[in-house]
């Protein structure tokens, strides 16, 4: 790991239970698609209705991200080091998410017989991720893919957001309220545009507007904040609120009570409907910031785990550690592999069986994720480092295993 030895701030820093943490959003979002598929949002009562809130697995992501990226940025400015170059970090975005959503896309558009029509200029914008700015509909089992073109779009403003937090040259250091004050506004901008900025331009754009970066920036917010604590906590100058932060974060039992309470309050009319009804601008806002919550308690219990007592030593095992690794894939392929599920058994679209389908869905995400991961994702990433120096393979082993794993 890179140190700098007064102030302690690790750049490179080893989060083992955060790959688990990956892991648990991927199969979230895998269990409330089949959910979906099966019709049990609506066949379950408050179960239907729990399972439908399990698409706070992106929430989690986005967190997840977050705080993995923004980290490094925050950790060299406390030491004085130069921000990290944008080459070598738009190649690892690009090499650790193109590949195998390339390989998801074609498939799913050569495939399925919905996707028959889909013409070269449909296409380009699906292998470009451009889908939700142009059209309402994705294609049929790339749905889901609309969180990538957010989270595409965070990388590309990441650089951006850390120039204003934390200045440039020689001026760059870090500032904890400069910081907090661009959190604010992120949140303030998520805020406007539930309330008032997908109204306005929705008569003016052919996109999905409510998918589109805005209206989830609190969760990447929430993300770069849990970054700045924890680089400020190696620092030793937390304060008080800080450091009830930090406790909380070494409690995961009450963190895991939390959530739970906030996925319950969330599964109430008060978030909005689960199916084919647009909820009201504040129930859908209200849902955006409880999921904020969410994720950030999830996230926050793996940054401050200690992998030698049982929670930690549970999340940082090489198994659920592995599931983390291949996660991306599973994120990707999972819906189509639900269509498969469905054409090749005797279940059926909203036809109950919800149990059966997650479960063959899971065994079959997992095992040809893992086929992903060692045929398309593994060598990508490989080629990324091998454009680097022996020295600097070395001493960047661990953040790259984070860093460009944020999915």
């Amino acid at each position: 790991m890179t140190t700098d030895s007064a102030a302690h701030v690790e750049v490179s820093h080893e989060f083992p239970a955060l790959d688990t943490v990956r892991a648990i959003g991927a199969i979230a979002v895998l269990t409330t698609h089949a959910a979906f598929q099966t019709g049990s949002y609506l066949g379950s009562g408050a179960w239907g209705t729990f399972l439908a809130r399990l698409d706070v697995g992106v929430a989690i992501f986005f967190v997840l991200s977050a705080f993995l990226l923004a980290r490094p940025h925050l950790a060299r400015a406390a030491i004085a080091r130069p921000a990290p170059d944008l080459g070598p970090y738009a190649r690892k975005r690009v090499l650790r998410i193109a590949p195998a959503y390339l390989v998801t896309a074609v498939l799913a558009l050569s495939l399925f017989p919905k996707n028959a029509d889909e013409g070269p200029l449909d296409w380009l914008s699906t292998l470009l991720l451009l889908d939700i700015y142009v059209r309402e509909e994705l294609p049929h089992g790339l749905t889901h893919m609309w969180s990538l073109s957010v989270e595409v779009a965070f990388y590309a403003l990441l650089p951006l957001l850390m120039l204003v937090a934390l200045g440039r040259g020689r001026r760059r250091t870090l500032r904890p309220r400069r910081t907090l004050a661009l959190l604010a506004a992120m949140a303030a901008v998520t805020v406007w545009w539930h309330l008032e900025g997908t109204s306005l331009l929705d008569p003016h754009v052919a996109g999905s507007t409510g998918l589109w970066l805005p209206g989830y920036l609190t969760w990447f917010a929430v993300g770069v904040a849990l970054a700045l604590l924890h680089v400020r906590h190696q620092q030793g100058v937390s304060t008080g609120v800080e450091r009830r932060l930090v406790e909380l974060g070494r409690m995961p039992g009450t963190c895991w009570t939390l959530v739970a309470g906030l996925v319950l309050a969330v599964s109430t009319p008060l978030a909005g409907p689960v199916l084919f009804v647009a909820g009201t601008p504040s129930e859908t806002l209200l849902k955006n910031l409880v999921y904020s919550v969410i994720g950030g308690l999830i996230v926050l219990s793996g940054i401050f785990a200690d992998p030698q007592r049982g929670y930690g030593r549970l999340m940082s095992h090489r198994v659920a550690r592995h599931l983390g690794h291949i996660s991306y894939g599973i994120f990707c392929l999972h819906l189509s592999i639900i269509s498969l599920v469905l054409w090749s058994t005797d279940y059926r679209l909203f036809g109950g069986d919800g149990f059966q389908v997650w479960a063959l869905t899971l065994v079959i995400s997992i095992a040809a994720a893992e086929v992903l991961y060692r045929v398309v994702e593994r060598p990508a990433l490989r080629l990324g480092r091998g454009r680097r120096s022996s020295s600097s393979q070395t001493q960047a082993a661990t953040a790259e295993r984070h860093s460009t794993t944020s999915r």
